[in-house]
């Protein structure tokens, strides 16, 4: 089905809108993924709000023109799913790793945070990193434990008195 020129102009300004303000892209080849397959991998965006679309790479290579995922731009061949973290900069790695653990024919080709192209294989590396509410959490943990020590450090001081005399007490007691 071909498209005319009007809907062209509509995919690459919806996906550079996407690119503009995703965190995260990846590129990955679905050759030989069934229409079942492929839509299980749409929902699984749905959910973790990843922007998923497959696009001609002509098209891809205008939208991402001039956005943080131009260094993409060379990588563009082949059939691609595109996917866009919108929320979370791990999102879309992990939807993606998660997906070709079980289906070995989705393939990343293209993985890109903050302007750099990053190799395929630090897909994980990027899948890894902890989310908004898992970040502040760890954080919150490191800033509460200097805190938590002190307040037991100070609080043994009076319990080894307690003990001291305690000790003392059953000593005469026993004499």
């Amino acid at each position: 089905m071909a498209l005319n020129l009007s809907e062209k102009q509509a995919i690459v300004a919806e996906v550079a809108d996407v690119a503009a303000n995703a965190l995260s892209g990846i590129a990955a080849e679905y050759r030989g993924l069934t229409v079942e397959q492929m839509n299980a991998l749409r929902v699984e965006a749905r959910k973790s709000g990843v922007y998923l679309r497959v696009v001609k790479n002509s098209l891809a290579r205008r939208a991402v023109e001039n956005t943080d995922f131009a260094c993409m731009q060379e990588g563009f061949t082949g059939p691609l799913v595109l996917a866009f973290s919108q929320e979370d900069p791990g999102a879309a790695a992990r939807v993606i790793n998660d997906f070709s653990k079980a289906n070995e024919k989705l393939v990343v080709k293209l993985v890109s945070i903050g302007g750099k192209l990053l190799e395929p294989g630090e897909i994980s590396t990027l899948a890894k990193m902890p989310t908004y509410d898992q970040a502040i959490s760890l954080l919150m943990a490191v800033m509460k434990a200097p805190v938590e020590k002190l307040a037991r450090t100070l609080n043994e001081v009076p319990g080894k008195l307690v003990r001291t005399v305690a000790a003392i007490k059953d000593a005469k007691e026993a004499a």
